[in-house]
């Protein structure tokens, strides 16, 4: 959405209901993550975004990038613990910097995107409900380059995301979950024809194997699967 001219609520709702087909059609986390990133390029005509991704309670990853620099100042920030980024895992929902230059609640990660060209930004939190995902955020050149409605666009956008990241990550851990289900069967059926067991009697073996040695139980019907014999 180009600062050129702006569109009509009409024109905004179609191409946000493009967006947002579009990243349900994604089906692996990388896919969703480079689509968002593009489609915040072109939403609010900026020259850098990424997209920051939370795992537990502290670690965070850059999933996403347009440029090498944006990455960079995303490592800054948690490696100084301040930033935008820092707060809107914690307790900001947005965050709109006009100028870094005289930006003054993060002056070390601001110094720092200063000496990189990067002069402004507008970032907003990645969330479901009460679930921090992470960050969706946008960077340019010139200062005072985003307003307060580039901020509203990239809220939208952000939520779209959101919704998108959590299908492919649940559709992720179905898959993982299939794939365990899968194989620990495997395994009792070599257990019931090795050892003469019905397929309760089975899974008790493998589930006590697992718990004896701290072994997840995957993984022992994985050895089993392998050797047709439960591990050493």
């Amino acid at each position: 959405m180009s600062h050129d001219a702006a569109p009509s609520n009409a024109e905004s709702a179609s191409a946000f209901a493009e967006i947002a087909a579009d990243l349900a059609a994604s089906d692996s986390m990388d896919e969703t993550v480079e689509k968002v990133v593009q489609f915040a390029l072109q939403a609010v005509d900026c020259w850098g975004a990424g997209v920051l991704f939370v795992h537990g309670s502290s670690h965070v990853e850059s999933l996403a990038s347009s440029d090498p620099a944006v990455e960079e100042l995303d490592e800054i920030q948690f490696r100084l613990g301040e930033g935008p980024d820092v707060d809107l895992l914690g307790s900001r929902m947005s965050v709109l910097v006009e100028d870094t230059r005289d930006e003054r609640r993060w002056p070390r990660w601001a110094a720092a995107a200063a000496e990189r060209g990067v002069r402004s930004m507008v970032g907003t939190r990645l969330y479901l409900s009460d679930h921090v995902m992470g960050s969706l955020n946008v960077y340019d050149v010139e200062p005072r380059h985003f307003s307060d409605a580039d901020r509203q666009v990239v809220q939208v956008l952000a939520t779209h995301a959101a919704v998108a990241l959590q299908k492919v990550w649940d559709s992720a851990h179905l898959l993982r979950a299939l794939d365990s289900r899968k194989v620990i069967g495997m395994a009792e059926g070599i257990l019931m024809e090795r050892l003469g067991l019905d397929d309760e009697q089975a899974f008790n073996v493998l589930r006590r194997y697992s718990q004896d040695r701290n072994i997840k139980l995957r993984d022992v019907a994985q050895a089993v699967v392998d050797t047709r014999r439960l591990p050493e």
